[in-house]
């Protein structure tokens, strides 16, 4: 996810949802950051990350029966404090996803309804300190439950950071490519998701 730009002409902000969603393709390039217009830019290798590791957890979900929806950040997102944000991967329960495909388009789901989310980091990019750093304040006071940190370069690594006690998140596990993940994702049927991070680049 990369930094501040406009590819659409409309006036200088502070912006809104509205204008968001004025922007060409619903504004799915970019995200809504205390009223700025943030470009959304992944590279075909974050994007390849993010795929993989949906079907992981989405093939996790599935064998548990859990009723949830592997969301990406095109059509879907989600509201935080600041604004509107669209993380590579995030789970919801399924009668949320319903609700949304019923009722909205494009699909903004409140932040507190997520159960996971997860920001591949662009290496090198403006955003990758948002990613680090200011998501992780953001997810956390919406009250998901887990945040996943994912980077590719030099090789896959997976850090996961669960809810503490006192509403901020406590990293629980940092994984790289030739070991194994293991993490319980809660649902109506929580879900346990395993596997050797090396797998999100593999084709």
């Amino acid at each position: 996810m990369s930094g501040r730009g406009l590819a659409h002409e409309i006036e200088f902000g502070p912006y809104t949802v509205l204008d968001l969603h004025e922007l060409p393709e619903d504004g799915k390039g970019f995200e809504l950051e205390d009223g700025w217009l943030i470009e959304v830019a992944a590279g075909s290798r974050d994007n390849w990350v993010a795929r993989n590791l949906s079907r992981i957890i989405e093939a996790a979900a599935v064998r548990s029966g859990a009723a949830v929806i592997v969301c990406d950040g095109g059509e879907w997102e989600i509201s935080t404090p600041a604004g509107i944000r669209k993380p590579d991967v995030f789970v919801i329960p399924r009668e949320v996803a319903r609700a949304a495909i019923i009722d909205e388009s494009p699909k903004v789901i409140p932040g507190r309804e997520v159960l996971l989310a997860v920001e591949v980091v662009s290496p090198g990019s403006s955003s990758e300190r948002n990613d680090r750093v200011r998501k992780v304040g953001e997810y956390a006071t919406v009250g998901i439950p887990q945040y996943w940190i994912v980077d590719h370069n030099p090789e896959p690594r997976v850090q996961v950071l669960v809810l503490g006690e006192r509403d901020g998140y406590v990293v629980a596990s940092s994984v790289a490519a030739g070991k194994v993940l293991t993490s319980e994702i809660e649902a109506n049927k929580p879900f346990e998701v395993s596997f050797d991070p090396a797998a999100l680049l593999e084709f």
